[in-house]
């Protein structure tokens, strides 16, 4: 088919190599506009974008598809179906009108469970058993469309949103080129009224942990948010991320280290204790604990969280 495609991040870039390997006609690829990255914030190409440049596909970066020259980009490549995969711009409905096949979707859920903009976090952090991919036929509502297909997936217990992405992605990249080979046959099944829950965006602040949580949650807090933004806490004043643990047996006030266990500190909780296992300080790199505390020695009846050093 002649399509349209329309991604940002790795997700969705595994996507567009799909379809391109299956030989479908891509007109037009739409991306974010460069973002400044790294340590010089030099403006970086998406993820899309470095793999269209690669498969020497046309590529566009509009800031909005709410405007003229937005929607007039989409016309003019006179898909038969749009695909759109965590590109996180709006598509107004005016744009949604253009392919004569539709717009379809890859969403990391299982709808209507966590329509929105984090859905793999979500899930980790809410504790679900399970999650997946759904191809959904887009609408003006937020996920709201119905699901042509789905794939299911066990959320596993060192799953993080990292782990999980990579694994929803391969996924969602052969349920697409499925879904579009089985067009014809597939019935939009509309998502039913019950069990409609939103996966807001993630701020930076929801990363600080809060040791009166019970252990369970901070244990998924610190999975949901590997790779970004990371877990973190504060050790004597200064901001520590907590990039993995395991839950540990103890109780003691929370934020107390109760001991350190296999070069792990062990963190009392609201209800029972965390071990933290993979630790970060401010310029340094991810290290093991045990070699973190070689150049932060943390002692039993230490304290984490609180105020930083000079004040909030």
């Amino acid at each position: 088919m002649r399509l349209v495609f329309a991604g940002t991040p790795p997700f969705a870039a595994r996507a567009l190599s799909a379809l391109h390997a299956a030989g479908h006609e891509i007109a037009l690829v739409l991306t974010q506009p460069d973002r400044p990255s790294g340590r010089g914030l030099k403006p970086r190409p998406t993820a899309v974008a470095e793999l269209a440049g690669t498969l020497g596909l046309p590529v566009a970066k509009p800031a909005s598809l709410r405007t003229e020259e937005g929607r007039a980009l989409v016309a003019a490549a006179k898909p038969e179906v749009m695909i759109v995969a965590a590109y996180g711009l709006i598509l107004p409905q005016q744009v949604l009108a253009i392919p004569p096949r539709g717009c379809l979707n890859i969403h990391a859920s299982l709808l209507p469970r966590w329509r929105g903009a984090a859905p793999i976090q979500r899930a980790i952090q809410a504790g679900d058993a399970e999650t997946g991919v759904a191809i959904m036929v887009m609408e003006a509502g937020l996920d709201t469309g119905p699901v042509l297909l789905e794939r299911r997936v066990a959320i596993g217990p060192a799953d993080t949103a990292g782990t999980l992405t990579e694994m929803l992605a391969g996924m969602g990249a052969g349920a697409i080129v499925e879904a579009l080979e089985r067009l014809d046959a597939l019935e939009a099944r509309p998502q039913p009224a019950e069990g409609v829950t939103y996966a807001a965006k993630i701020d930076k602040r929801e990363a600080v942990l809060d040791w009166h949580d019970e252990a369970a949650a901070l244990d998924r807090q610190v999975r949901a948010f590997d790779p970004f933004p990371g877990a973190e806490t504060l050790l004597g004043g200064e901001p520590v991320k907590i990039w993995q643990a395991r839950l540990a047996e103890g109780d003691g006030v929370p934020g107390t280290v109760l001991r350190v266990e296999a070069g792990c500190p062990v963190v009392a909780c609201g209800k029972g204790a965390l071990a933290l296992t993979v630790m970060q300080r401010p310029g340094s790199r991810r290290l093991p604990a045990a070699e973190f505390l070689k150049g932060r020695p943390v002692a039993a009846g230490s304290r984490l969280g609180g105020e930083p050093a000079g004040g909030a």
